[in-house]
């Protein structure tokens, strides 16, 4: 083939634009768009040997999401080497999918919440929030999606009828009021969703669809259930479909998840959605891995500070006036499942430790080497101020200032009070 003469270049492309334009002959802007956009990369994740209804979707989407590709500017890939989450491979997609499952090996859990963490983007189906033991995973499970473990589903599987939200994100401003789905078994979960300020429900049952199931012993006779949503500090979206009514006798289907246009406008909106987000940075208010920070606490306004500027092992953290110098600036890096150690920038190897990995109240900290000792880990949790506190893994206590304001006072953790003397800002440093 003649490339050449069969593809134009860049400037042929331009110069015939601009005369299509000044002829009134230019297509519209958002068709020019999406044909000149380079497509993003779709890796879609499935177990495919649990469950017939599952596996039955996943043949579904596997069929369904590469003929929607080109027109809709993607490019679609699956798989069933998870691997791809703890070797890196997932990097070379803009957005993942998990169809049927979610990662199971700490290295693989590990290496997905890094990608989240650094920009990447996800859509999860029904089984893949699945869990009956959320703290197996806090960060997914608890954080990520927020939804905790499962409590109850219906059965058999039924459609529903939805009730849209929010009509504002960009995957349900397409769509009605309400709209009614494919045939699903439907969940609930063990978290109040509409209590997370960082989950945004998209859609939710309607109640007109009550009685919601055809075993009597797994019905929903009434209550709230979201079925689609959305984190706020993160590119995702989850939707609670993704189980095929099916006759197991036999392994046939009796049911698509596809074949509502509906439902389906929200997944291709989602999609695009979530693949506009390649290679961005997570949101700019979120605690950097690669930023150093001081730590103001709010009940006394001093700061985090390695006493006498020390750097060796036992050197006790203490509060003291706020300076900048390098005994107050300190670096999150991630370990697993939302903790991070929290290193000094004097000797980034020397992290905040609790001595003698004590779970006791009131155990003094001190800097010491990093050795993976739960005890050196903290997880951040933003509060609805902006600041944030910070829960010691092993214990699950909260690094605490005093109330005074007194230069030299040894900190330490204890049980999480909410208090503001377990509140801290952290300040980027240059």
């Amino acid at each position: 083939m003649d490339i050449t003469r069969s593809t134009p270049t860049r400037a042929t492309l331009w110069v015939l634009a601009l005369l299509a334009t000044l002829l009134g002959l230019a297509t519209p802007p958002a068709a020019r768009a999406s044909t000149a956009a380079t497509p993003f990369k779709v890796l879609a994740l499935y177990n495919g040997t649990w469950d017939a209804a599952h596996i039955s979707f996943v043949h579904e989407a596997n069929d369904w999401f590469p003929k929607q590709a080109t027109q809709n500017g993607f490019t679609y890939t699956a798989s069933n080497n998870w691997d791809l989450l703890s070797n890196g491979g997932v990097n070379a997609y803009q957005v993942v999918l998990f169809l049927d499952d979610l990662p199971q090996t700490s290295a693989q859990r590990s290496g997905f919440e890094q990608y989240m963490r650094g920009g990447g983007a996800w859509m999860g189906f029904h089984v893949s929030a699945f869990t009956t033991d959320a703290q197996a995973w806090p960060w997914y499970h608890n954080q990520f999606l927020g939804s905790g473990a499962f409590k109850s589903n219906t059965w058999g599987p039924t459609t529903a009828v939805l009730k849209v939200e929010d009509r504002t994100h960009p995957s349900t401003e397409n769509l009605p009021a309400t709209f009614t789905s494919s045939v699903s078994e439907w969940y609930s979960w063990s978290n109040d969703l509409r209590q997370n300020p960082d989950i945004k429900i998209l859609a939710s049952i309607d109640p007109s669809s009550f009685p919601l199931g055809t075993d009597p012993n797994q019905t929903w006779y009434s209550g709230y259930y979201p079925i689609l949503w959305t984190n706020a500090k993160y590119r995702m979206l989850y939707a609670n479909f993704g189980h095929n009514a099916m006759d197991y006798a036999s392994n046939t289907a009796l049911s698509s998840t596809f074949a509502s246009e509906t439902q389906n406008r929200f997944l291709l909106d989602g999609l695009k959605w979530l693949g506009g987000a390649g290679g961005t940075a997570p949101p700019a208010d979120e605690i950097s891995e690669t930023a150093w920070y001081s730590l103001t606490n709010a009940a006394n306004g001093t700061c985090v500070d390695a006493r006498s500027a020390a750097t060796a092992n036992g050197t006790a953290i203490q509060q003291y006036s706020c300076n900048g110098t390098l005994a107050q600036q300190f670096q999150f890096r991630s370990t697993d499942s939302g903790y991070t150690r929290i290193t000094i920038r004097g000797n980034p190897q020397q992290v905040i430790d609790v001595t003698d990995r004590s779970t006791a109240a009131n155990a003094s900290l001190q800097l010491w080497s990093y050795a993976g000792g739960q005890n050196q880990q903290w997880q951040p949790v933003k509060e609805s101020s902006g600041r944030y506190r910070f829960i010691a893994r092993h214990s699950g206590q909260c690094l605490s200032a005093a109330t005074s304001s007194a230069n030299g006072v040894q900190l330490t953790q204890r049980p999480c009070d909410g208090s503001s003397a377990q509140s801290f800002t952290p300040t980027a440093q240059p």
